[in-house]
């Protein structure tokens, strides 16, 4: 057995020895595909990232409202007649006292001849009659003529004067019938299209001739649920005008200016709303009444208001958060609570603070939280940003 031993022993020995050496090399091995490894790591992901702002802002509340014209008017003529002549162009813009409508004048012409008659005559016998009351005087004082004489030729100048009186009130009148012939713009605006035409019959009173609507300036009515109306009626207060953008369906932002001239005494209990009227300039005739707008009104004021890039926020079933990213370059995902859009921005309510970064372009190389990255620093706010412009809650 000894011997036996002996002469297994150096083969033992060396097998043992090439297992060592087996380790040996599997761990240099290990350790350099280690350092190649390392050496080849992908560097962290370059993202823009900005800085949280805290600004005072204004926040605006777009509503939609109506066009409507300040004075709509039913033309109708004041005399009956048969229409001459229709003297305007169906839809164009007329002034205040424009001719419309001619109705034939010749009869009303006539009766102003005849009034003028008349009072020609009562005239010569208020004149007559005034003689006769001043001779009276003058024989009753001598006792030629009896105090019943007197007094009834003092009665006759009365009466004739007071038929001259009457004359000359239907002169008036029969001017003015023939000045009604000519049916001219109450206000200065655009018309309708003529009910009727040349030769047919208009009633005094009756017949519709066209309708007229002023159209500058123009209002916008539109109406504000409780919670905005309450916020806006502190601004209102605050303030002598409040300037309103305006926009019509199918113009990109709010091209137009108007101004807060009414706000109704009431809230409508059916609908919960508060009815405002904005006055908006129309020189150009752009607007027409019946149209619907889009009205932005301030509602709020918010001294020190979070404003963050609204491509910061992203979104998760029904949470918004952001990437946050810290002092060492890694990234934390941040829930928050937004509010109203400012221009490209956006207010948060809750989640962060002022002064720290976010992500606001490359979130989709955020792969896991706490990676690392290369923050490439960017404005908050677009170059473009103009006045700042609030719109829904999203």
């Amino acid at each position: 057995m000894k011997k036996f031993d002996q002469k297994r022993m150096p083969k033992a020995g060396l097998t043992h020895s090439l297992g060592v050496m087996l380790v040996i090399a599997l761990l240099i091995g290990c350790d350099a595909r280690g350092e190649a490894d390392a050496t080849n790591a992908p560097p962290p992901p370059e993202v823009d990232v900005a800085t949280v702002l805290r600004e005072p802002v204004t926040l605006r509340e777009t509503f939609t409202g109506r066009v409507a014209s300040p004075q709509t008017v039913q033309v109708r003529p004041r005399v009956s007649g048969y229409i001459d002549e229709v003297a305007f162009e169906e839809g164009e813009l007329v002034e205040a006292g424009d001719l419309l409508f001619r109705i034939d004048p010749r009869p009303y012409e006539a009766r102003v001849q005849a009034a003028k008659a008349s009072l020609a005559q009562a005239r010569s016998q208020r004149q007559l009659a005034e003689v006769e009351a001043e001779r009276a005087r003058t024989l009753v004082g001598r006792q030629a003529i009896s105090r019943e004489q007197h007094d009834q030729r003092q009665a006759a100048a009365l009466n004739a004067r007071a038929q001259e009186a009457e004359a000359e009130a239907t002169l008036t009148s029969a001017e003015l019938e023939l000045q009604y012939t000519r049916v001219t713009a109450p206000v200065a605006g655009r018309t309708g299209r003529a009910m009727v035409t040349k030769g047919n019959l208009a009633s005094a009173d009756q017949s519709m001739l066209t309708t007229l609507v002023s159209v500058d300036p123009l209002y916008v009515y539109f109406d504000s649920n409780e919670t905005e109306a309450q916020g806006a009626q502190t601004l209102i207060a605050q303030s002598e005008t409040m300037t309103l953008h305006i926009g019509l369906t199918g113009e990109t932002g709010f091209p137009h200016q108007g101004q807060l001239d009414f706000v109704d005494n009431q809230i409508n209990a059916d609908t919960g709303t508060l009815r405002y009227r904005a006055v908006l300039p129309n020189p150009d005739g752009a607007f027409r009444p019946g149209q619907f707008a889009r009205v932005e009104m301030p509602v709020a004021n918010l001294s020190e208001a979070m404003l963050i890039n609204r491509k910061a926020v992203l979104a998760n079933q029904d949470r918004r958060f952001v990437y946050v990213v810290g002092d060492d370059n890694t990234v934390t995902p941040r829930q928050v609570q937004i509010g109203r859009e400012v221009g490209d921005l956006v207010v948060v309510r809750d989640g962060l603070k002022a002064g720290e970064r976010v992500i606001v372009n490359g979130t989709q190389k955020v792969l896991a939280p706490g990676m690392p990255v290369a923050p490439n620093p960017v404005a908050m706010r677009e170059p473009t940003t103009g006045q700042d412009v609030a719109i829904n809650q999203p």
